[in-house]
């Protein structure tokens, strides 16, 4: 299996140089060609008329996180809306590259008539990439993960989140003390953006310590068992960032196994009905919610577009917003029109 892989993953490489060969490699959080969300439409004109017919094929990167559930969740919104197919699969767990590769080559082989892919990492895909290029099937690659060859990208800066969290932590500690975080999958460039965001945001302040930053691969487990070694050597620790909230909430039981709950706050990512419900037991102290749900309807309204032959900036950005108690029950809503009136207004 480890022979396999790393084939598979060398021929990624190799086929990065053919296919990225006419596009700069891609980072989504500086990429100049760039349209927010919320002026698709301004920019582009309304929606074009969708093809019943039409197969979008939707490859996630496992289905045991609740956000990639929420993300197919917008796929099958539109595709309800307007009447087409959306086949949403996923790779067995996060750590199943050859999987999730699979998958993808089945649905083009399949005739689908684009892909949303959010790769396991920035490489596993690229063979998926390069003959659905060959075929002229559109792909787009929908937040976390980042091809360097994808061509184009729905998602939020996530170099954005850190940095939220981290202005958080110098409003409300203008003294400034220890923190540590929590990193996802090493060599993920979500995960790289979302650390460096943090690390780089309270470095400038210049008042905080950043006394350990480890992976934990978004696994809970590893996550509880990390804090709970970090925690044991900075006993004065003011506060974690974990890159999403399946950590966080490992954090979290391990802050409350040591009784450092009032002492410690702990940040995650994602926004999931779980970290909701422990922001408002008064135990997670917040996320950086980037709305799955609604970026799933935003990635495929790109792909109908791309499909109907518009011409896109090569990224398209999805909101954000930190998550607290004091606003958790505002952004609970289920009202999807009322959530985008309030995102569109930040």
């Amino acid at each position: 299996m480890k022979k396999r892989l790393l084939s598979v993953l060398t021929t990624a490489l190799l086929c990065s140089s053919v296919y990225a060969a006419t596009l700069p490699p891609l980072k989504s959080d500086s990429e100049p060609d760039r349209t927010d969300w919320t002026q698709l439409e301004s920019k582009y004109g309304p929606m074009p008329k969708v093809d019943a017919k039409l197969k979008i094929g939707g490859v996630s990167k496992t289905l045991t996180n609740e956000y990639w559930r929420s993300l197919g969740e917008g796929y099958q919104n539109v595709a309800k809306k307007y009447g087409f197919t959306v086949a949403y699969q996923a790779a067995a767990n996060e750590d199943d590259q050859l999987g999730q590769l699979s998958i993808a080559e089945t649905l083009i082989a399949q005739g689908f008539n684009g892909l949303l892919v959010s790769p396991q990492t920035d490489i596993n895909l690229e063979p998926a990439l390069e003959s659905a290029s060959s075929k002229g099937i559109p792909v787009v690659n929908v937040n976390d993960a980042v091809v360097p060859s994808a061509q184009y990208y729905v998602g939020n800066v996530q170099k954005d989140n850190g940095a939220r969290v981290a202005k958080w932590f110098i409003q409300h500690h203008p003294q400034g003390g220890k923190v540590a975080v929590i990193e996802g999958q090493p060599g993920v460039y979500a995960a790289g953006q979302r650390t460096a965001g943090f690390k780089e945001t309270l470095q400038a302040n210049g008042k905080f310590n950043i006394v350990a930053s480890v992976p934990a691969n978004w696994s809970r487990e590893q996550a509880f068992n990390a804090a709970s070694t970090i925690l044991q050597q900075h006993p004065d620790l003011i506060g974690f960032y974990a890159n999403n909230d399946t950590m966080a909430l490992g954090v979290v039981e391990a802050v409350s196994a040591q009784n450092k709950s009032k002492q410690t706050a702990v940040f995650g990512t994602d926004g999931i009905s779980d970290a909701y419900a422990s922001i408002k037991r008064g135990e997670l102290t917040g996320t950086v919610d980037s709305f799955p749900v609604l970026t799933g309807e935003v990635a495929t309204e790109v792909i109908l577009r791309l499909i109907a032959g518009q011409k896109l900036s090569r990224v398209v950005t999805t909101p954000q917003a930190l998550i607290t108690k004091d606003n958790a029950e505002a952004f609970s809503t289920k009202d999807n029109d009322k959530l985008r009136q309030l995102l569109a207004q930040q």
